[in-house]
């Protein structure tokens, strides 16, 4: 039944997404604001699609915590889930995500059209002033940026190392951080075909406020953050 489930939710992910990408393509004169919203369309249906096809729901803890103004979301990196999810929880967002993701076919093509920061992550030093330039150009466009600083899935109860990008951006443009923990992996794991029925929990951090703060050190209070409240999640 699992398998069946899940299949069914695989089909509906092949059949929309070409025709959002086709949206995405015909939007590209509009403002990159209407443009992310119209494209983000995708990422809310498919959540709704799990629910019906894998009873997969989602509980937010903290949502009063979120402010007003563009902001650094920095998060557990557990699934696809919180790539479609946070699209629908939080305000018009860009990623920040691996330049290599932009050259698949069909997918690629309109998550370009998303204004996401491409980033080349051999590119060192020179990687993290790309990273500031165009964060800022994002931020004063009206865009949240979300940053996954373990920089790709790990598994529950799995540890990355916190690369310190998401940190280094928000200090360097003193922008507040909105961490956020959750334990989608639960559900939808890494690399796997297969989705688990069940709520999954989200809890979203008060913002941190970095003006006063050296990347480092940032980076080191979103990481206990994190950490801590990924043990209450069980």
């Amino acid at each position: 039944m699992l398998f069946l489930r899940s299949m069914l939710f695989f089909l509906g992910q092949v059949v929309t997404a070409p025709v959002f990408t086709l949206i995405a393509l015909l939007s590209m004169p509009l403002n990159p604001l209407t443009r992310n919203v119209l494209i983000s369309g995708w990422a809310r249906s498919m959540l709704w699609w799990l629910r019906i096809t894998c009873n997969i729901r989602h509980k937010i803890t903290g949502l009063e915590n979120l402010p007003n103004s563009p902001s650094i979301i920095l998060a557990k990196h557990q699934s696809a889930w919180e790539t479609l999810a946070f699209q629908s929880i939080f305000p018009t967002q860009v990623y920040v995500l691996k330049r290599n993701l932009l050259w698949i076919p069909i997918f690629g093509w309109g998550l370009a059209m998303s204004s996401p920061i491409a980033i080349d992550r051999s590119a060192g030093r020179d990687a993290l002033k790309k990273l500031v330039a165009k964060g800022k150009t994002r931020l004063n466009k009206g865009f949240w940026i979300v940053i996954f600083p373990e920089g790709t899935r790990k598994a529950p109860g799995e540890r990355g190392k916190y690369l310190i990008g998401g940190a280094w951006l928000a200090t360097h443009t003193q922008t507040q951080v909105v961490p956020v923990a959750h334990n989608a992996g639960k559900f939808w794991a890494k690399n796997s075909f297969i989705k688990k029925p069940g709520i999954i929990q989200i809890h979203i951090g008060k913002p941190i406020q970095t003006a006063a703060l050296k990347a480092d050190a940032l980076n080191s209070q979103v990481e206990h953050w994190i950490e801590s409240e990924m043990a209450t999640l069980g």
